[in-house]
């Protein structure tokens, strides 16, 4: 089958060069889901982009989120025709969106969807993420039904810490993309 198509979900305001999952582009030849707006992130206008980029789409497909990335999954995954096209989700510091401080930009992503997502998917968190506790990360993980996997101490899983190409997070997505392609 070849490799897996895989589309990476930035967060609010993108991801930057230095971010992982622009190195993993780089790297691997992922696509990037683009956005209209990085900055002003309305869920609505989010959750028709990705419909609309997954329905072009002929082969199955991994969705690697970060932070609102994740947030944006288990939006859409509530609505989408698409699902079925979604083999696998790799969800990296989901950022919580309706934590106190964050709640006026994110107004439009509250509540967040608490449902199991219809495909297999793994959660990775982090002891002091500031934009999701650890409580949180494995509160989403369950009500998703995704596997959790807590990296420790690394910040908010981005540029700033330091992660470079993360290939300890490449060999989690490849976990992922084998249990799925054994079956569940």
């Amino acid at each position: 089958m070849g490799n897996p198509k895989v589309l990476i979900l930035p967060g609010w305001q993108g991801s930057g060069p230095s971010h992982w999952q622009m190195r993993w582009v780089s790297q691997w030849a992922y696509q990037v889901l683009e956005q209209h707006d990085w900055m002003r992130p309305l869920r609505g206008d989010w959750l028709a982009r990705l419909e609309d980029v997954v329905s072009e789409l002929e082969e199955p497909v991994y969705l690697v989120a970060h932070s609102l990335g994740c947030i944006q999954i288990a939006a859409w995954a509530q609505i989408s025709k698409q699902c079925h096209k979604v083999k696998g989700a790799f969800l990296v510091a989901p950022g919580d969106v309706e934590a106190s401080h964050l709640q006026d930009v994110f107004s439009t992503w509250r509540p967040i969807a608490l449902t199991a997502l219809p495909f297999k998917s793994s959660l990775i968190g982090s002891q002091n993420d500031p934009f999701c506790s650890p409580a949180r990360a494995e509160f989403f993980a369950k009500a998703w039904g995704s596997q959790f996997v807590n990296l420790g101490e690394m910040g908010h899983v981005n540029a700033e810490s330091n992660l470079g190409d993360w290939p300890e997070g490449h060999a989690l997505l490849n976990e992922l993309m084998k249990d799925t392609e054994h079956g569940h």
